[in-house]
């Protein structure tokens, strides 16, 4: 399987960056099976627990934009995991959705764990999802996890459960002082492959990549890690950019 991790830099103009995700699976399709972008990639994480502000950014599933994305996956034969915030009614997910090569959303995922608003904020406009499945593809066999997801013990040991043949990690981190820095990195992404190594599935994990005044500074960066807690391959943090690789 040929995949194609995509770094793409978040900007205020959110059609801008649609356009450019487009664009980015229509570049890349003759050599990609499968292509993965990171949570909130076409906004950013820029909710702001006001949902005044935080409902017209999010996007229904099934959408415009999914329909546009299902249509790009059919033309091009190639299956699309992205990241999106969700607006169901008056609710509103951190979401990720998997469209396969027929152009169908075959796995909708809700992240589960909160912490991607605030403590405050309206619990019956800013929710987590409560299921965690799995999709068998021509690809292989495919689950979500979302950001924190991935440190809660019980979600572990679920996807461990689901016996996957890998694991879909799109995630927004940055640190506290809005700054991104190389070394910094190293030490701590030995945490999540310590997590890697407990769900026992091979990862595809890109992490958002957006201006401070957006969502904090997620400093992007993209890796592929066995199940084992091998990296197989990876691109560094910081800058826009794609992480190609078979596996």
């Amino acid at each position: 399987m040929k995949v194609s991790l995509v770094v793409n830099r978040i900007t205020e103009d959110i059609e801008e960056n649609f356009t450019r995700i487009v664009n980015a699976i229509n570049k890349y399709s003759d050599e990609t099976d499968l292509f993965l972008f990171p949570e909130g990639a076409i906004t950013g994480l820029i909710n702001n627990d006001d949902p005044s502000h935080d409902l017209p950014i999010a996007s229904p599933i099934p959408g415009r934009y999914t329909r546009i994305l299902s249509h790009v996956a059919k033309e091009r034969s190639v299956h699309i995991g992205i990241g999106m915030l969700e607006r169901d009614g008056y609710k509103l997910y951190d979401s990720a959705i998997l469209i396969n090569s027929f152009g169908e959303i075959a796995l909708h995922y809700r992240r589960i764990t909160p912490t991607w608003h605030g403590k405050n904020a309206d619990p019956k406009v800013y929710c987590e999802g409560t299921e965690l499945k799995k999709v068998k593809t021509n690809l292989g066999t495919f689950a979500f996890l979302i950001c924190g997801d991935l440190f809660d013990d019980s979600l572990i040991g679920k996807i461990r459960k689901l016996q996957i043949d890998y694991l879909l990690y799109p995630f927004s981190r940055c640190f506290k002082d809005g700054t991104y820095n190389q070394e910094r990195w190293e030490d701590e992404k030995h945490e999540y492959i310590k997590r890697i190594k407990l769900a026992k599935s091979t990862t595809l994990m890109v992490n958002t990549l957006a201006h401070k005044a957006l969502d904090g500074g997620s400093f992007g960066g993209a890796m592929i890690v066995s199940s084992s807690g091998e990296i197989i391959k990876e691109i560094p943090i910081g800058k826009e950019g794609i992480l190609h690789a078979e596996i």
